[in-house]
């Protein structure tokens, strides 16, 4: 019996031609990626809301006035949103977070970048710098009111304090790490300065200065709390307090939950932002 080998011309016989389906599963396998992970990570908050419940409205191993049930915070959220405070206390803190937020972290990146790109810098403000880092947030409060007054600016200033120091601290690493091979690669194409921070330096030192601005953002809303407790009448920091005033427990679950939902979506923003710089570079 003969075998018909493949020339190029006639057709192969004899041999079944390999099906790579590969790419296919590849596919499939990256499509199903995202809901999968979605998935793994509701299985904790899904799994302590059971809980929660069940501690609550079923057991009433906790009396209310300790520990409402979820379907109490969820009937004060509708409270809330039905007399229109709830998105305006969301509102005013969110923007609140966002421009402190963008003015520390602006200022952040500067003093990080001449600390960690000048020696002379370094010795002069890193030790200062260091020290003022440890003061608690409720210790700027009464110093704030003194200078500026109870308005709107001394409660961004106070977040702005909270993201300085992360980006600050972070970027200032980073630059001191920098391949020192790119920076002269970069000297060499004719790069000086602000142009060599901004086109090498900095997209080299991308990972580090991503982490910094994530912690920063949450450091933002770690300082909302403190900064309105400077005579605040709106705002999910004055809502957590009046609340607590009032022993409305109910509302402080709600504060902490809607606090926590927050944080992640912002820090979520930042971390597809992280995605596309490093892609870039």
């Amino acid at each position: 019996m003969t075998t018909i080998e493949s020339t190029g011309v006639g057709p192969v016989v004899g041999r079944r031609p390999a099906v790579d389906v590969r790419p296919h599963t590849v596919a499939t396998r990256r499509r199903r990626l995202p809901a999968l992970r979605l998935g793994l990570a509701a299985v904790v908050p899904l799994t302590l809301l059971g809980v929660w419940h069940l501690s609550t409205s079923v057991t009433g191993f906790f009396a209310p006035y300790e520990l409402p049930s979820p379907t109490a915070v969820w009937l004060a959220a509708i409270e809330l949103a039905g007399r229109g405070e709830l998105w305006t206390h969301v509102q005013i803190s969110t923007q609140r977070v966002l421009l402190g937020f963008a003015a520390g972290a602006l200022a952040g990146l500067l003093a990080g970048a001449a600390v960690g790109l000048s020696r002379l810098a370094d010795a002069l403000a890193s030790g200062t710098l260091g020290a003022v880092r440890a003061v608690p947030s409720l210790a700027w409060v009464p110093l704030l009111i003194l200078w500026i007054g109870i308005n709107e600016d001394s409660k961004v200033l106070l977040i702005a304090i909270g993201a300085f120091f992360p980006v600050y601290t972070t970027v200032a690493q980073a630059l001191r790490h920098v391949d020192p091979h790119l920076v002269e690669a970069g000297r060499a194409y004719g790069l000086h300065g602000p142009a060599l921070l901004v086109r090498v330096q900095l997209p080299a030192a991308t990972p580090s200065v991503v982490s910094g601005l994530r912690l920063a953002l949450a450091q933002s809303w770690l300082f909302l709390v403190a900064a309105e407790l400077i005579a605040s009448s709106m705002g999910l920091g004055y809502l957590l307090t009046d609340s607590a005033n009032n022993g409305r427990v109910d509302r402080i679950l709600l504060a902490i939950i809607l606090l926590a939902l927050l944080g992640k979506t912002t820090d979520s923003l930042i971390g597809v932002v992280e995605k596309r710089l490093l892609r870039r570079w």
